[in-house]
């Protein structure tokens, strides 16, 4: 089941949804053992802090050497500064891939009118996705783009965002199927994702909400009719449902529930890499909201998560995780346990005078990237 984002070519149609201090080149790389071939995207990136530059931002958007395709998602609210912004990255070589934010649901971003204000005001969406897709072309860089069913459960306009993205040449879309209002409560609605899909065509649609398991994946494609999926919160502590979807998404049989000794080897392996990337000091910190991911399911008891949510180094991890039985099994619908936020619904936090008609406000000036704390495991929309 082959599936193109521009001219890269993918063993199956999953993207990695890109989550604020989640998918940074470590997990990238967790991910990739299970299931190479795939869309990774990393952690989104303010496109003012992109232009400007400093550690924290460079560090961000840099990839492993053998990362293919380098995928980058991108959010603002200003055309002019997201198309320097893409055509930083593409001239300087550093991306094969743009993601372009318009859903992230945090008030922090739509406070500021990104993410998910920005399709609010379809001609600033419009101006935006242009000046992206304009300035990516010469490279021979793809433009995606992922946003929401709209601002409020009473006021969608999902179709409609999706219309403007393809006409401006986005390379495909992504459906995250909730409103911002819903944030991450309730259920994803699947008859959205079919809506979209059945208003613009030939673009290609992935949706995104509600895969936990490989089957998911297999259920939303064939009752939405959607050319792919975006998994975010599914895979947190599980990376490797990557590859249990290219197994069902190729026909083939999925393998069963990992037993705790399996998560316990690969939790090892993760909390190597990000000491590598980041140090072991900051690494272990970092670790402890993946350990408490990684045990979701499991029967280790409340003690055992609480030293995890302690662990302040390899060694301590791995004497932790010698105490645990090898053999235990998830318990029944331990799978399905959501990940992640859960909270909603929400306040829309957007600018002043934002749906009124009101002289838009400089709102590029911050050029900080997301603070970790604030926006953790947002799915990047």
């Amino acid at each position: 089941m082959t599936f193109m984002i521009g001219n890269h070519g993918l063993s199956a149609p999953v993207v990695l949804a890109p989550m604020a201090g989640v998918t940074n080149a470590p997990f990238r790389e967790l991910c990739r053992r299970f299931a190479p071939g795939l869309v990774y995207v990393n952690e989104m990136a303010m496109a003012t802090a992109v232009i400007h530059g400093n550690a924290k931002t460079d560090r961000m958007i840099s990839f492993a050497p053998e990362e293919q395709p380098r995928s980058q998602q991108l959010y603002g609210s200003d055309p002019e500064i997201m198309g320097k912004a893409v055509h930083l990255l593409c001239d300087a070589g550093r991306v094969d891939h743009i993601d372009i934010n318009f859903g992230c649901p945090a008030a922090k971003v739509t406070r500021q009118g990104g993410g998910a204000a920005v399709p609010a005001k379809p001609e600033l969406l419009r101006a935006i996705v242009r000046a992206a897709v304009t300035n990516a072309a010469p490279y021979g860089v793809p433009v995606t783009t992922k946003f929401r069913m709209g601002l409020f459960d009473d006021w969608l306009m999902h179709t409609r965002t999706g219309e403007i993205c393809a006409e401006e040449g986005a390379a495909a879309i992504a459906l995250h199927a909730r409103t911002v209002e819903q944030h991450y409560s309730g259920e994803a609605r699947w008859e959205a994702i079919a809506e979209l899909k059945q208003a613009v065509g030939t673009i290609p649609v992935l949706g995104n909400g509600d895969i936990w398991e490989a089957h998911d994946a297999v259920r939303m494609i064939e009752q939405t009719g959607c050319d792919g999926v975006v998994i975010g919160r599914g895979c947190l502590g599980r990376p490797w449902l990557f590859g249990d979807l290219v197994e069902a998404l190729q026909g083939r049989d999925v393998p069963p529930s990992r037993k705790l000794g399996e998560v316990c080897e690969v939790m090892a392996i993760h909390a190597k890499l990000l000491a590598a990337h980041m140090g072991e000091d900051h690494a272990m910190r970092d670790f402890r909201k993946h350990s408490g991911w990684y045990m979701s399911g499991y029967p280790v008891g409340s003690e055992v998560r609480r030293r995890f949510s302690m662990c302040a180094s390899l060694a301590e991890l791995d004497d932790i995780m010698a105490m645990l039985d090898p053999s235990a099994a998830i318990v029944e619908g331990g799978e399905r346990i959501k990940r992640g936020h859960t909270n909603g619904p929400i306040k829309v936090a957007i600018p002043q005078g934002w749906l009124d008609g009101e002289q838009r406000a400089a709102l590029d000036s911050d050029v900080s990237v997301p603070d970790d704390g604030a926006v953790m495991a947002l799915s990047g929309g």
